[in-house]
């Protein structure tokens, strides 16, 4: 993989993680309409059928899922029905910013994933620094939702639950990483999402029941949206991923936390910056920071 990341790959990673950004406040107006778990499905499905048209036949996601069926099971797990399955519970009981937040330490939990599940992508001595910067913004806003009282305790647990998403989506990020292009990745994208969404229909129907259609055409409209997200910046990122090494892509997720809650201060009600959600912010940012800046001394070398 390149030491160097080209501008268009540039870009197309500060693209789709604008893209992700926007999901925050529009899954927290959404889940008014639509219980979690249902809502997660109804969107993979969707954004799975999306791409279709773009995988060069319209059976390569059912071709893929028959002869690399344990792969696009392994990404399906960690990239869809782990990752949002916990994601879209987690959002229901966390404020929208304060998850934007939380999600921000993913490029931490990839730096990590990478160093101990290949060979070729090892942390260095600062990003040691990195993490713990992190890692203490994630405590910083765990600690300030009060987990210590019930309705803090019910935020911490959703908090948790998006923290422990972004470890297992690092996880999927070396899996798509390792296979260095062998797979189409819209392909690949297509069908980890059908799969995952039905899985996660099926999850949902014993515990939520089947999902609302009566609903207005608002909520189409989000769902549309969301399940657009995903087909677009899922598809450049496993792209990217088999050109690209995972510590260094991740990085250019620190746009999330940033992006993310700025955008759910402004569209949605009732909330705004607090103290705790910007100190944690600052310090999950700094931890990126410093690892970006380590990895630029080094190739400078």
């Amino acid at each position: 993989m390149n030491n160097t990341i080209p501008i268009r790959h540039t870009l197309m990673a500060i693209l789709a993680c604008l893209l992700w950004s926007s999901s925050f406040a529009t899954v927290k107006h959404a889940l008014d309409y639509q219980s979690p778990l249902n809502l997660a499905g109804m969107r993979f499905v969707l954004a799975g059928l999306i791409q279709i048209p773009l995988c060069g036949s319209l059976f390569a996601p059912f071709r893929l899922m028959r002869r690399e069926f344990f792969t696009v099971l392994l990404v399906s797990f960690f990239h869809t029905i782990y990752l949002y399955g916990t994601f879209f519970i987690g959002m229901k009981w966390v404020r929208g910013a304060e998850g934007a937040i939380m999600i921000g330490a993913g490029p931490l939990a990839s730096a990590l994933m990478a160093h101990l599940l290949t060979h070729d992508d090892k942390m260095q001595r600062k990003t040691m620094v990195s993490i713990f910067f992190g890692m203490a913004g994630v405590v910083f806003i765990s600690l300030a939702s009060k987990p210590w009282n019930p309705v803090g305790l019910k935020e911490f647990f959703g908090l948790m639950l998006l923290l422990s998403g972004s470890f297992v989506s690092a996880i999927g990020n070396v899996l798509v990483s390792k296979r260095k292009g062998g797979l189409h990745p819209v392909a690949l994208n297509s069908a980890q999402m059908l799969f995952g969404g039905v899985v996660l229909l099926l999850i949902a129907l014993p515990f939520e029941g089947i999902p609302h259609v009566k609903l207005p055409p608002v909520f189409y409209g989000q769902l549309l949206w969301l399940s657009t997200i995903s087909a677009v910046a899922f598809s450049i990122w496993f792209y990217l991923l088999s050109r690209i090494k995972v510590s260094k892509l991740n990085l250019w997720k620190f746009l999330i936390p940033l992006s993310g809650a700025v955008l759910s201060w402004i569209f949605i009600p009732g909330e705004s910056p607090t103290l705790p959600s910007l100190i944690g912010m600052a310090l999950i940012v700094a931890g990126i920071l410093i690892g970006q800046t380590e990895r630029k001394k080094l190739s400078a070398v």
